[in-house]
């Protein structure tokens, strides 16, 4: 029978808080007290269902995270449920609450994760799948779902991982595919009238199974060709679907939007008020899984988003608010906005952030009323450093646009800029690599194109180049990666180039690192099979493997020789576009015919028009609304 809550028992096991002589060893201590701003605060014995949402990464981190923010307003909202929120313990306090046999708890109630109904993780980033384990570890939830009692909570998993969940799948019970405003109702309903039915664990998940979006891996099969490659992926149960279905807001601005953010202790990464805009992007450039996934662009109208901004800069006392959105720049409404913002902000000490513009006029002239030129620094990504490279990612960006941009910026009064770069780009050349440098190098001219007496000091551009990680359902997703040693080679020829030009010491040109982006890319498109590598890493110490002080190497290698697993299978090799792909079982919309036409595309540097220009037929419109809703062809 599925478990019924114990008040009175769970009052005996409950953790006040942390004794103060733990606190005082830990760097960061208010990352574990709780009791912020706006937190919710409710009756354990009041509520029906009891909630802990994760996000699997330290406490400021999780705290910038707009989704868990979302959903901890929308699921507070429900009497019946008291939504809290737990973090990964930094590795001072991981270390003391297992010599203590100290259980991980929730911030709101510092009651343990393990005494709750659900356990959600948020899924944001690959390098944090094991810090997912010190969750479920500190947290005394067995790592397998397959071995979990009706004393454990259900573990469901969100998020955008959730696109290739089968590396993970073993240590879940459910995942959530798509927006999280939409289903989460519906299965809080029907676990409680399994619950009130006196049913089962499996039972639960059994009948989760025929909610749109949600995705069982207990009630999954899947069978390996003698390559190694995927041959069969199938329901054990005719009553089980075979494909899950993304689950998508239609009406953006009817969807419950927190008026009241939680205001962290401690500052957050993002320490402001977050307005999201829009949803959705209509560039389709083909490296970006984000702009594939949450197609079609939806746009929240004006007067939403005055009440929201208003709303939440009285709610939380901050003094900055920030727009959210894959590209501010292509909402249809930001004109009117920013107008409303400019007259409501300033007079009350407001500070305006404007992320994820393009460098054009109306951008500038925006940035230059509300930025100090002096001091702020502009940001934008070519991508790529030649016009073919960018042809072939789709990025739609002309160098002519980039050079103008740029020109226009430095007679507004700036002087320093930041410029990101992808290296290990599908059929990339030398040239391409080396005409990264030469970008840059064209930028700095134009800075000197303007007279000595109008200059605002000396121009100061900075080169990052990431190694880049082929995604699930993007055009890319058939690519191989590059090996570590042709990305560092191509790195060192970049710099090489750098050194070589005339404007050199205005250029700094920086790289990642290779090792994390090789792991990235391993569990970006791997199978179930993977998720023994994680284990074994992480029962060797592998945590936070994000954080560049705590990732090592030689635990991942030996993890991977352990298991018998070879991580070049998963990276080094182009697949067939024939192929059957672990996440095949999931519809996003976007058809798999769409993005093998853009992998053609892309091999013949075609531009793919933007939604807007022109529908190309990714099979979105069949969500309706938002740009595809207006597409005639």
């Amino acid at each position: 029978m599925m478990r019924s809550m114990n008040k009175n028992e769970k009052k005996e096991e409950r953790i006040l808080a942390l004794p103060e002589e733990i606190l005082l060893r830990v760097t960061k201590p208010e990352r574990y007290i709780g009791n912020e701003i706006n937190a919710v605060m409710k009756q354990a014995d009041q509520v029906k269902i009891r909630f802990a949402f994760a996000f699997p990464d330290v406490y400021e981190i999780g705290m910038s995270h707009l989704g868990i923010q979302i959903l901890y307003d929308m699921f507070n909202r429900r009497d019946d449920i008291w939504c809290e929120r737990v973090y990964s313990p930094w590795p001072d306090l991981d270390q003391i609450m297992r010599e203590e046999q100290i259980p991980l708890f929730a911030l709101e109630s510092q009651d343990p994760v393990r005494q709750f109904d659900f356990l959600g993780i948020t899924l944001q980033y690959e390098m944090c799948y094991t810090n997912i384990l010190q969750i479920l570890d500190l947290s005394g939830i067995p790592l397998d779902a397959a071995k979990r009692t009706e004393e454990d909570p259900i573990v469901i998993g969100g998020g955008p991982c959730t696109y290739n969940p089968e590396p993970i799948a073993p240590f879940f019970d459910l995942f959530y595919i798509g927006e999280g405003e939409v289903v989460y109702d519906s299965l809080f309903d029907l676990y409680l009238a399994c619950r009130d039915a006196g049913e089962d664990r499996q039972t639960f998940l059994r009948r989760a199974a025929s909610l749109p979006g949600i995705y069982v891996p207990s009630l999954y099969e899947a069978s390996y060709n003698e390559d190694g490659t995927l041959a069969d992926f199938r329901p054990l149960y005719e009553d089980v679907p075979a494909v899950v279905e993304k689950q998508l807001v239609r009406d953006f601005d009817q969807v419950p939007y927190p008026e009241k953010q939680v205001v962290p202790f401690v500052q957050a990464t993002q320490d402001r008020v977050v307005l999201e805009v829009q949803r959705g992007c209509i560039r389709g450039c083909r490296f970006c899984q984000a702009g594939m996934v949450y197609r079609p662009l939806r746009e929240k109208h004006l007067p939403t988003l005055m009440r929201d901004a208003k709303a939440l800069l009285a709610n939380t006392g901050y003094d900055e608010i920030s727009l959210s959105s894959l590209s501010t720049s292509d909402f249809s409404e930001l004109k009117p906005l920013i107008d409303f913002l400019m007259e409501f902000c300033p007079a009350r000490g407001i500070n305006i952030s404007l992320p994820s513009l393009r460098i054009d006029a109306f951008s500038l002239d925006v940035m230059s009323k509300v930025q100090d030129v002096k001091k702020s620094s502009l940001t934008f990504a070519p991508e790529a450093g030649t016009q073919r490279m960018r042809d072939v990612i789709n990025k739609g960006l002309t160098e002519a646009d980039i050079l103008k941009g740029a020109g226009e910026a430095f007679a507004g009064g700036w002087n320093k800029v930041k410029l990101y770069f992808m290296m290990g780009l599908p059929f990339e050349t030398e040239e391409d690599v080396r005409g990264i440098a030469q970008l840059c190098q064209k930028i700095a001219e134009e800075y000197y194109e303007i007279p000595k007496e109008s200059r605002n000091g000396k121009i100061q551009i900075t080169a990052s180049c990431s190694y880049f990680v082929p995604k699930p359902f993007t055009p890319f997703q058939w690519a191989k990666m590059d090996t570590v040693e042709s990305y560092l080679e191509k790195a060192a020829a970049a710099k090489q180039e750098v050194r070589a030009q005339t404007n050199q010491r205005s250029i700094r040109f920086t790289y990642h690192a290779s090792g994390v982006s090789k792991l990235e890319g391993v569990f970006a498109r791997g199978d179930r099979r993977c998720a023994e590598v994680l284990r074994c890493a992480y029962q060797n110490g592998a945590l936070f493997d994000a954080w560049t002080e705590n990732f090592r190497q030689e635990i991942w290698d030996d993890a991977f020789t352990a298991c018998g697993i070879d991580p070049a299978f998963y990276i080094h090799r182009e697949r067939s576009a024939d192929e059957l792909l672990p996440w095949d079982f999931i519809d996003i919309g976007v058809t798999k015919e769409f993005l093998k036409r853009e992998w053609e595309n892309a091999k013949a540097a075609r531009v793919t028009p933007n939604c807007r220009q022109q529908c190309s037929g990714c099979g979105a419109r069949k969500y309706g609304g938002g740009v595809c809703f207006e597409a005639q062809n």
